[in-house]
Parts: structure tokens; C-alpha cells; sequence
């Protein structure tokens, strides 16, 4: 039910994610699943992705659908912009679901906003001919502007529309329903497709490392270090001795393209030197990103005396 992209090639195969053939149907902002259990009643047929950045949220959505016996949905803790760009295939996506986004109400934060431009030009490439996207909102600004920013690419037809019933059904329309806001719903319809590439994220098939020489015994004195390159951010938070053996081990936080991996870099004696590795611990993907974190600790190392003689990163 949990959807792993450590065993999938980018764009994943709907036939491997889910066993099956059927329209491949996302929502992105899934909430505690209500809805999403819905399609899967209503629509026994489609095969439904669901996309959702609160880790609460996504426990609350799988033990409903664990209970509710539903085998046709897949959940991803993490951003819905990824699984569009990555995951789906070229024209894979049946229809897009968006309840109740986070409008990101200040000026400064709108670069945040799902609903742009940019991200119209991007499902345009991932929807099927004739595939739409359906908002349903409380947020009277950001549902004008997202109508703005779809109609400003010439790639889709908007169409506002009365709210479906089940929509209305939802854990936070049912607060605003409380509270007499009244509640906004628009069809985004493909028209047209977009004609940038919007390649995948690069995946390497190895597990970057790195060998130095040098004792860690004489690596101590650590404080947060951040370490910026092209496309993201690698933030080591902190370093271990191992109870047993004598690694460091390095927790991390990475963010690069809409996607947010918390990692373990792994610095221990190789023969007679040092192997600094990315550990498998919670199937991270080799991305740039996953690299770059092995050579941020690779150079915090190097920093301590000692010294790198070689890298494949």
C-alpha cells in the first residue's frame, strides 16, 4: 500500500506499481484518506496514487484503508509535484484530484503553491488526451489565481463547476462547511501538451562512496554543517560513534526537486583506510543529492585530517 521508489526505474510502470492495468488516478494532499477511499469504492477499476508531505496524515490514510480492505491505492509520503515529474509515464495520468490545498496565503510563500504555471506545463505532458485536473477549494484568492496561472499556459480548458458531493465530504470541508465558507470547484481540461522535455531525476545504479586515509578516532568537534550545490541541499545533522565498532555514522536531510530524503552516511575503517558509504537505511534513492551527501561528509572528514583517495561520487 506504502509506494517504494527505491525498486522503481523512472517513470514507473502502473502495470509494476500496481499489478494491473487501469486509468492511473492521483490525488495530491490526501488528508487522512476519506477521499481517497471514495474513488476506490466508487471506481474499483482505477488504479490510485496518492500523494500527501504530513507524516500524521499518511498513517491516518493507511490504517483507513488498511480497515477498509482497499488494494488499488498506493500512498507516497512526499511532494505530488515528484510523482508527476518522475514517476508517471508520458501521457499516463487518467485524472488529478486536488482538495483543499495549502493556498500559502502570504505574497512571499506563492512561490510554493502547487497550482502554477509551470506545474500546468509539466501535467500537460502527464495526462492522458483529454485528462483534467479537479480543485476543489475554500480559498477564494488562490482558487482565482490557480484558474489564472492554468489559463495563462493556452494548454488547458477551465471550467468552474458546482463542487462534487463526495468532495464535500472531506475532513476540511466539512470544517468550512461549519463555518458558511463558501466552498470553490474548477475542472482544469487538457488542450494542448507542452513542449519542454521535464526529464526524470538521474538515478545511478551504484551506491556512492568514498575511501580515505586516516584514523576516525581523530575526528571530533562537530557542528551542523550545511552544504549547498546545484539543485539542493544537504544538511548533516549531527555524528554517532557506533556502540559497537568503531564507524561514525552521519544523519542527514536532503532536498533537491520536490524531494525531501532523510538519509545515513556511514564513515568506517576499509583496509586500512576509511569507506564512507550512504547506508540503505530507509531506501534512499541514489540521486544527485545522495551523492552530494557522501561528499559533504567526505570533506567534514577531510577537515580532520584526513585524506581522499578516491571517490565515486
Amino acid at each position: 500500500m506504502m509506494l517504494s521508489l527505491s525498486n522503481l526505474n523512472f517513470p514507473a510502470s502502473p502495470e509494476r506499481v500496481f499489478g494491473r492495468t487501469g486509468p492511473l488516478v492521483l490525488e495530491v494532499g490526501f488528508g487522512d484518506g476519506r477521499f481517497l477511499a471514495h474513488l476506490a469504492r466508487a471506481h474499483p477499476a482505477w488504479n490510485l496514487l496518492g500523494a500527501e508531505v504530513s507524516p500524521a496524515s499518511v498513517t491516518r490514510a493507511f490504517k483507513r484503508l488498511r480497515r477498509e480492505g482497499i488494494t488499488t491505492a498506493r500512498l507516497y509520503k512526499g511532494h505530488g509535484r515528484f510523482l508527476v515529474r518522475n514517476v508517471v509515464p508520458p501521457r499516463g495520468l487518467h485524472r488529478v484530484y486536488v482538495n483543499f490545498p495549502d493556498p500559502w496565503p502570504r505574497k512571499r510563500h506563492h512561490k510554493n503553491r502547487l497550482l502554477q504555471a509551470g506545474f500546468f506545463r509539466l501535467l500537460s505532458t502527464r495526462l492522458e488526451d483529454g485528462g483534467a485536473l479537479r480543485l476543489t477549494t475554500d480559498h477564494a484568492e488562490y482558487f482565482a489565481f490557480a484558474l489564472e496561472e492554468a489559463r495563462s499556459t493556452g494548454l488547458f480548458a477551465v471550467e468552474e463547476q458546482p463542487p462534487p458531493p463526495a468532495t464535500l465530504q472531506t475532513k476540511y470541508a466539512l470544517k468550512w462547511r461549519e463555518q458558511a465558507r463558501p466552498i470553490h470547484h474548477a475542472v482544469f481540461a487538457k488542450t494542448a501538451e507542452a513542449d519542454e522535455p521535464f526529464e526524470p531525476i538521474q538515478i545511478s545504479k551504484d551506491m556512492q562512496h568514498a575511501l580515505l586515509e586516516g584514523d576516525l578516532s581523530a575526528a571530533g568537534g562537530f557542528t551542523k554543517q550545511v552544504h549547498r550545490f546545484s539543485g539542493g541541499v544537504v544538511i548533516l545533522l549531527n555524528v554517532y560513534r557506533e556502540m559497537e565498532g568503531e564507524g561514525l555514522l552521519f544523519p542527514a536531510i536532503i532536498e533537491e526537486e520536490d524531494l525531501r530524503q532523510e538519509v545515513l552516511v556511514k564513515a568506517r575503517p576499509h583496509e586500512g583506510g576509511v569507506y564512507v558509504g550512504l547506508q540503505r537505511f530507509g531506501d534512499p534513492l541514489t540521486t544527485k543529492g545522495a551523492a552530494e551527501a557522501v561528499r559533504a561528509v567526505t570533506e567534514w572528514l577531510e577537515t580532520r585530517g584526513l585524506r581522499r583517495v578516491e571517490t565515486w561520487f
